[in-house]
């Protein structure tokens, strides 16, 4: 779930976050990162950490769903189960005061589940459920970048978390399988707040829970995308880099 929209100067965008961040150099036998006076770095997850490709618009997805879901007193189509879910995530974002809106798949789920149920059910704990299984018939390709992980452990002194533009009811657990969840101090989903990247208050917060919202100057925002990664950090004085820039900066490009 999520895009990549990169603004028209990216380029002249992208010099200067190489150049702001390149302008110091490291000291003999001093970490990068820490030479660079950065003392907290906000990762993005999906096409920073991990490769992902999902296919939400695929009828068999929801063909693997709906006859799981039989199994658990729910009968619906695969035809309308699509449907359905699109309907109601359309009309949950464009009833959302947020100007960047955010769901939770599992409440989504949880309505389907309850409006089609043929016996008593937990709708609450079936629309978790669901979701996991849904995202699991989706899922098409799911690594970590091995550069990432490398990027990782050259600031592993260094306070680091994760913003992501993601469903906490799937995305935690991909995290976690692939070995990178531990990595981070925290971890905010968009689906924890309801509103999701650009949105400046989700930097905000995690300015504050690193104690460095008097010092955004020195804090790293690094991800795949300009709109959501590179300028809300910059808005808010922070620096920000292109994951590839990252990467080749540490030597880690293939």
């Amino acid at each position: 779930m999520g895009g990549r929209s990169i603004s028209d100067d990216y380029n002249l965008e992208k010099d200067e976050a190489t150049t702001t961040f390149l302008s110091y150099s490291p000291r003999k036998g001093e970490e990068a990162f820490e030479s660079c006076h950065i003392k907290g770095v906000i990762f993005d997850c999906y096409q920073t950490l991990i490769d992902i490709h999902t296919d939400e618009h695929n009828l068999q997805t929801y063909e693997v769903l709906s006859a799981w879901l039989a199994y658990q007193g729910v009968k619906i189509s695969p035809e309308k189960l699509w449907d359905t879910y699109i309907f109601k995530v359309m009309e949950k974002m464009e009833n959302s005061r947020e100007i960047y809106p955010e769901i939770r798949v599992e409440e989504i789920f949880a309505e389907i589940c309850r409006e089609n149920s043929i016996w008593k059910i937990d709708e609450k704990s079936l629309g978790i459920e669901t979701s996991r299984v849904f995202r699991s018939a989706s899922i098409r390709k799911l690594r970590p970048f091995p550069q990432s992980i490398k990027l990782i452990e050259h600031c592993i002194n260094t306070p680091k978390c994760i913003i992501s533009n993601g469903q906490r009811v799937f995305s935690e657990l991909e995290l976690r399988f692939l070995g990178l969840y531990d990595y981070f101090d925290f971890v905010i989903f968009s689906s924890d707040v309801r509103y999701k990247k650009p949105d400046l208050r989700l930097f905000m917060t995690a300015l504050k829970k690193m104690g460095l919202e008097l010092e955004p100057k020195c804090v790293m925002s690094i991800g795949d995308s300009y709109e959501n990664e590179i300028a809300p950090a910059r808005k808010l004085g922070m620096r920000a880099m292109r994951i590839e820039e990252a990467w080749e900066k540490f030597g880690l490009a293939d």
